[in-house]
């Protein structure tokens, strides 16, 4: 590998940052999009020293306004370089509890389905047309909630896996593949936020298997397989890396 344009969503921390990484390693250009202006300069002036200046750029948009995610698209197609591989990671939990009155429970699912699903779905709408075709690969960023809650969250990310299934029927005749990949629980993220405390932490290494955490370099070490020529004939499949908390199914 190595040339290709990687877009990450995301991309300025943790699982998103990872993934740059790997793509940036193999020689490839990445575009680093997300909210944060200083967390995406930061990520991407990191990305430029260790390979190359030309590695790395940024965008900042919020990928839930349509224009914004419009905005997004100018600035990755303004070379006219088609896109060889999006990765939709951003997202996370928006709304971690409610107080069970039901503008808060709708509250709740709203932020979620905004955060997960709208941010995965506008960007790559916007992206498809300009997908390398054949050859294109899209890596959608799912979670072991997805398969059991919690919630809101859980919910939103069970759009993303139906979402994935039904883009991968949609462009495989156009030799492009779609697959995501669920991680478990990942730490040396900002996903939990003050909720890590180490006891916490306990409980979900505990879950596993393995009595170990993922490591965001793991999940992106996947990500990076998925989204390579040789994974040409892996198409509408939810790949599961969770030290075996949740069992394959």
């Amino acid at each position: 590998m190595g040339g290709r344009r990687v877009v990450v969503s995301g991309g300025g921390t943790g699982i998103g940052l990872a993934t740059a990484e790997v793509f940036a390693a193999d020689g490839d250009r990445v575009v680093l999009i997300g909210r944060r202006a200083d967390v995406l300069r930061k990520a991407a002036d990191g990305l430029n020293e260790r390979y190359g200046q030309e590695t790395a750029s940024w965008h900042a948009a919020d990928l839930t306004d349509p224009e914004q995610v419009g905005a997004a698209r100018e600035f990755i197609i303004a070379d006219d370089t088609p896109v060889d591989v999006l990765v939709a990671n951003a997202g996370g939990n928006a709304a971690v509890s409610h107080d069970g009155g039901l503008a808060s429970v709708a509250d709740s699912y709203r932020r979620n389905f905004d955060a997960n699903v709208l941010t995965a779905v506008l960007l790559t709408e916007a992206l498809l047309p300009h997908l390398r075709r054949p050859g294109g690969r899209i890596v959608q960023l799912s979670s072991i909630a997805s398969l059991r809650g919690p919630g809101s969250y859980g919910g939103s990310k069970g759009w993303i896996n139906t979402y994935t299934y039904d883009l991968a029927q949609r462009v495989g005749s156009e030799g492009i593949t779609v697959n995501a990949v669920a991680p478990g629980f990942v730490g040396d993220t900002e996903f939990f936020g003050d909720r890590a405390t180490p006891e916490f932490v306990a409980t979900r290494v505990a879950q596993s298997l393995t009595g170990q955490p993922g490591h965001p370099a793991q999940i992106a070490a996947a990500i990076r397989y998925v989204a390579s020529p040789e994974a040409a004939y892996m198409t509408g499949q939810l790949l599961h890396i969770n030290g075996g908390a949740a069992l394959g199914r």
